[in-house]
């Protein structure tokens, strides 16, 4: 069917007169990003159908600074934007595309048999891999998780690394993660979509708790108890759970919910760590400041460049002096930056950002590249135009899961339950509740990795401060446990901070975190190993 959109119609009469607060976006968008963005270098550019678009810079005096106007601030233009609304690929075709740049790895039919799997991958110089991509149905009304799989052909693989994604973001973005997290033998790779985000299934969200920590279980638990349903399908007595931002803080609340499932926790760049007054109190106004403001502001070519972001990075003597008012038990204040007013009328409205690129019909690409050319722009242009692609192909889809932040998480990224409240009981659950015949089996701990990005504007000073309490927990351990817990004692706790890197600190400095995370896989295998020697 040819589409069809009106050319007349205001912003206004686009929007439903329940969402009219939504209005200011435009405007107060407009002035943060003016304010608090450097002027935008020529070469600047999105590509749109295999070619750059080039930004015009604006002459300005060697002592002001010029003001970015609203049409530099989204780097697409009004007929590329509308191209690419007209032609867009599936969201399928565009993680495809994006899979496209993993190298070795090749992809696996499910009429392929053996000696095919064999064939197509020996060319790969760690070993025979592939992949696969499956829906994996869910009970119930439209639940169903987007799946993708890496296996070791010809190998056993005792042990499992499960990924998870950021709010609104989908597993593609790990593409450079995943050809090296696969070298190590013994291990099978599994990254998800999570249920209403990515490539997932989308089903209608709705809250029927009525007080504020009910919601906030719900909330949890409309995502946690989907990734616990996958995980009996695919038949993991236990795996290693790597999230990232919204995904680490859901990988957290699953290893409370569901006790005995985690040989390891990698928590990357985790939202929610600290605590803030204005998250937890309900009967206390919206902050009106905070750092969030950077993931759409912070230009991903300076941070890697290792270059100052507006002069207030997490270098690494900041975060020596925040590791060490940790140890202090000192408190500890994260870098709080203006909130745009946008993001406020939001959460109010319970509206996610997305529903502005769905609303905006042939502008959903412009308004995506605001985003994506300043997230992607230390990429090569062939793999940015891919993934700005692939994000907009995401945010178009049918809001879901999106609207479950205003119950996670207040104005500013903070948690409405805070994980620095929770972590000290992360991996100490009960798993076999006290019987007449036998006393409860509880948890003896397993280790818990937090990772920044040196520019990270999710501030390190929650991690160490959630490291010293999940150390504290392992001496009261030592000290009090049962001699069988004693000896089975797992627990530990550590931050590693990635240099030239920002908030994706996965696809910022894929080298360095990798190397780090293959380290804690080898950690971790080698524990197994050890333990079932012992059996």
């Amino acid at each position: 069917m040819l589409k069809t959109f009106p050319t007349t119609l205001s912003f206004r009469q686009l929007l439903p007169q329940s969402r009219l607060k939504l209005a200011p976006f435009l405007v107060r968008f407009h002035m943060s990003s003016s304010a608090s963005s450097q002027t935008m270098t020529s070469d600047a550019t999105l590509p749109s159908g295999g070619s750059e678009r080039p930004v015009s810079r604006q002459s300005h005096t060697e002592n002001q600074k010029p003001p970015r106007s609203f049409s530099n601030f989204f780097t697409l233009g009004y007929k590329d934007a509308a191209h690419q609304w007209w032609t867009s690929v599936s969201a399928r075709q565009a993680e495809r595309n994006v899979l496209s740049y993993v190298p070795s790895i090749r992809e696996a039919s499910t009429s392929t048999d053996a000696l095919q799997l064999q064939e197509l991958a020996k060319s790969d110089p760690f070993g025979q891999r592939v992949w696969r991509s499956s829906m994996v149905q869910l009970s119930g009304k439209d639940r169903a998780l987007n799946e993708l799989s890496i296996e070791r052909v010809g190998e056993q693989a005792d042990d499992t690394l499960v990924m998870l994604h950021g709010y609104g973001a989908g597993l593609g973005f790990f593409y450079k993660n995943f050809e090296p997290l696969s070298r190590s033998k013994g291990w099978k790779l599994y990254a998800l979509d999570m249920l209403g985000m990515g490539n997932s299934s989308r089903p209608n969200w709705k809250i029927h708790a009525k007080d504020q920590k009910a919601k906030i279980a719900e909330a949890e638990s409309w995502f946690i108890d989907a990734l616990e349903e996958w995980r009996r399908l695919r038949n993991i007595e236990k795996f290693t759970l790597m999230g990232h931002s919204l995904g680490g803080y859901l990988a957290v609340s699953y290893a409370l919910k569901y006790p005995g499932r985690l040989n390891k926790l990698i928590l990357a760049s985790p939202v929610g760590i600290p605590e803030d007054p204005w998250a937890v109190n309900a009967e206390m106004p919206e902050p009106d400041v905070s750092a969030m403001e950077n993931e759409f502001t912070q230009d991903q070519e300076s941070i890697v460049r290792r270059q100052s972001v507006d002069g207030d990075n997490n270098n690494f003597l900041k975060a020596k002096d925040k590791r060490a008012a940790a140890k202090d038990n000192a408190p500890t204040t994260p870098p709080k930056r203006p909130i745009p007013g946008w993001v406020s009328w939001l959460w109010d409205a319970n509206v996610s950002p997305f529903s502005i690129v769905r609303l905006s019909g042939p502008l959903g690409p412009r308004f995506v590249s605001g985003w994506t050319s300043r997230r992607f722009n230390h990429l090569p242009p062939d793999e940015k135009q891919a993934l700005h692609t692939y994000s907009y192909t995401l945010f178009r889809q049918k809001g879901s899961g999106e609207y479950a932040l205003p119950y996670l998480l207040a104005p500013g990224a903070y948690a409405r339950s805070p994980v620095i409240n929770r972590i000290q009981d992360v991996g100490r659950q009960v798993i076999k509740p006290a019987t007449e015949d036998s006393p409860e089996v509880r948890e003896t701990g397993f280790p818990i990795v937090f990772m920044y990005g040196e520019n990270d504007w999710m501030d390190v000073a929650g991690g160490y401060a959630a490291e010293q309490k999940l150390k504290q927990r392992i001496v009261k351990a030592l000290l009090h446990g049962t001699p069988e817990e004693k000896r089975k004692e797992n627990g530990s706790a550590k931050v590693i901070v990635v240099t030239k890197a920002g908030h994706h600190l996965y696809l910022d400095n894929p080298d360095e975190f990798n190397e780090a995370v293959i380290k804690e896989l080898e950690e971790t295998r080698n524990w197994g190993l050890r333990q079932k020697s012992m059996k």
